[in-house]
């Protein structure tokens, strides 16, 4: 997976593949025009057949039949019409009737001209077509395998338009395209072989740049990173040091103050109010020490954190049952996900529940831990919270996910909600 990841080994698979890609097509596109200049070559030999060949040496009568001018005209040109890869010579009417041909039993046999045909007859010009074996004027070049027709225009000296045709051998096209393509591969290959090598260095390259400067910026984030929770560390312990425990002195001073003979009943009464509001302020401040910098939950133990983490919604006036066992053999990851997802739980009942009652337990269930927190607030719709952008636990379960666990949250409106989370215990 990782070598898939490499960003060279993916440009050089993309190469790959492009490579595949424009060799097919370049073929394909070189075969066409290797096919196309093989016919206009043979459309220019026939146009010379026909027209300083054939023409100039047709006598007259050739036209009615005459054997004595077929066999004039056979004995003037056929060895100068039968060259380089001319199979077949047939010269056609307009009727269809053949008037003269190299096989000389087409010689007088009439056969119905095609519309491709009758327009070169017509109109003059040049065409070119592979010639049809199952044709009966095509019997005697089927043994020859595939053929291509070439025909065009001449006249004979009556001034009647007869059809010149010439027949070349298919495999003889197919020699002289592959002839074009062999000249043509190599450099069209050859570039691309030579961009990937040119590119592959200079990829690598910029692929150790790219991961020096990552590199670099993990180091400067991570000390960031530190000295941020350096300073957290810092000001949770001045102020847990500090004011906390000032706060404590105060409470426990004013607590035995009131608490003295001598004091009157309404300033006694005065002091005690006094005194818990300097311990809800002190419950107050602990938990936002642990929103400032989460405990060592394996030294402090998770009871301890979580205790802490719900002061606040205590001392608004909700009931909290609070349970944890068989956190002990947990592992480091399983207890700091359950502090993680009771975290963004109890924060939830708190800002948004108006709940009266909430409970959070966390037990060993065989090799699973378990956190479940339940409230009895005004409940929510899950799924219109998570369109709404409420992302906190939605965020947590992919952590929830990739320990292997699963995250399961329950709430409709006015009936509270069930947060739970189950993730492996080892």
């Amino acid at each position: 997976m990782s070598l898939l990841r490499n960003p060279v080994a993916q440009f050089l698979a993309a190469g790959f593949v492009t490579l595949v890609l424009v060799i097919l097509v370049t073929s394909r596109l070189s075969r066409d025009a290797a096919d196309d200049e093989a016919i206009k070559d043979a459309q220019a030999l026939t146009r010379v057949l026909a027209q300083s060949v054939a023409e100039p040496a047709i006598p007259p009568g050739l036209v009615s039949g005459d054997a004595a001018a077929i066999d004039q005209l056979d004995r003037r040109v056929l060895d100068k019409l039968l060259v380089e890869d001319v199979l077949r010579i047939k010269i056609w009417d307009e009727d269809g009737t053949v008037l003269y041909s190299d096989q000389t039993e087409l010689v007088a046999s009439s056969y119905p001209l095609g519309d491709d045909e009758l327009e070169i007859l017509d109109d003059g010009g040049i065409d070119a077509e592979i010639s049809d074996a199952d044709r009966p004027e095509n019997r005697f070049e089927s043994d020859l395998g595939g053929v291509l027709e070439v025909y065009t225009r001449i006249e004979s000296p009556e001034g009647q338009p007869l059809l010149f045709e010439a027949y070349y051998s298919a495999a003889e096209i197919e020699a002289q395209r592959a002839q074009v393509l062999d000249r043509f591969r190599p450099i069209t290959v050859g570039a691309l072989l030579a961009l990937v090598l040119i590119t592959t260095p200079l990829m690598l390259l910029l692929t150790r740049r790219v991961a020096r400067s990552g590199q670099e910026r993990e180091v400067l984030l991570q000390s960031a990173i530190q000295a941020s929770d350096a300073e957290r560390v810092r000001i949770a312990r001045d102020l847990h040091d500090g004011v906390v425990q000032d706060l404590a002195g105060s409470s426990y001073a004013l607590s035995t103050i009131s608490s003295r003979a001598g004091v009157d009943a309404p300033m006694a009464d005065e002091l005690e109010e006094v005194s818990r509001s300097l311990r809800a302020s002190m419950r107050a401040l602990r938990s936002l020490l642990v929103e400032i910098y989460p405990p060592d939950l394996h030294t402090e133990g998770l009871a301890a954190a979580l205790t802490d983490l719900v002061a606040p919604v205590v001392s608004t006036g909700t009931q909290v049952d609070l349970d944890v066992t068989g956190e002990d053999e947990a592992s480091e990851t399983a207890v700091a996900l359950v502090w993680r997802v009771a975290q963004e739980a109890v924060r939830n009942v708190a800002r948004h529940a108006r709940a009266e009652r909430m409970s959070v337990t966390v037990r060993r269930e065989a090799d699973h831990l378990i956190l479940e927190v339940v409230d009895d607030g005004t409940g929510f719709d899950p799924a219109a919270a998570q369109s709404a952008g409420h992302l906190g636990l939605r965020g947590l379960n992919s952590l929830v996910r990739d320990a292997g666990g699963t995250l399961v949250v329950t709430s409709t409106p006015g009936s509270g909600a069930t947060v739970r989370l189950e993730v492996p215990a080892s």
